[in-house]
C-alpha cells in the first residue's frame, strides 16, 4: 500500500519524521493494521488550521497515495516535549476523508 504522511508544521523544526518513516518501512505503531506501506510523499498541513492539508492530500493522492496518514503530532500531540494535540486534528481528517475520498490513519507512533 502508498501511503502520503501529513505533519504540523510547528513540529518540522525539531523533528525530521524518522519514527514515522521507520514505522511506516516496519508496518508498527499505526500502520499495524495494514502493515509494511511505501511513503510516496511527506508534507506538512501548512500550519493552523490546516487547510492546505487537504489541497496537500489530493495532490498525493495523484501521486498514488491510498491512504493518508495524519503524523502522530497531529493528532497525539507527540513528540512527548510538546504534548499538544492539534486542535484541528480531526476536522482535517474529517475533511481529507470526505473531500479527497481516502481513508486516513490518524496516527504513526
Amino acid at each position: 500500500m502508498k501511503v502520503g504522511i501529513i505533519r504540523c508544521l510547528q513540529t518540522e523544526d525539531y523533528c525530521p519524521a524518522t519514527t514515522c518513516l521507520v514505522n511506516a518501512q516496519k508496518g508498527e505503531g499505526g500502520y499495524a493494521e495494514v502493515g509494511p506501506v511505501e511513503v510516496i510523499g511527506v508534507n506538512t498541513c501548512g500550519g493552523c488550521p490546516g487547510k492546505k492539508a487537504i489541497s496537500r492530500a489530493q495532490e498525493m493522492k495523484k501521486r498514488g497515495a491510498e491512504r493518508i496518514v495524519l503524523a502522530s503530532c497531529i493528532i497525539k500531540g507527540t513528540p512527548a516535549s510538546i504534548s499538544y494535540p492539534c486542535p484541528f486534528g480531526q476536522k482535517i481528517k474529517k475533511l481529507i476523508e470526505e473531500k479527497v475520498g481516502v481513508e486516513v490513519i490518524d496516527w504513526t507512533h
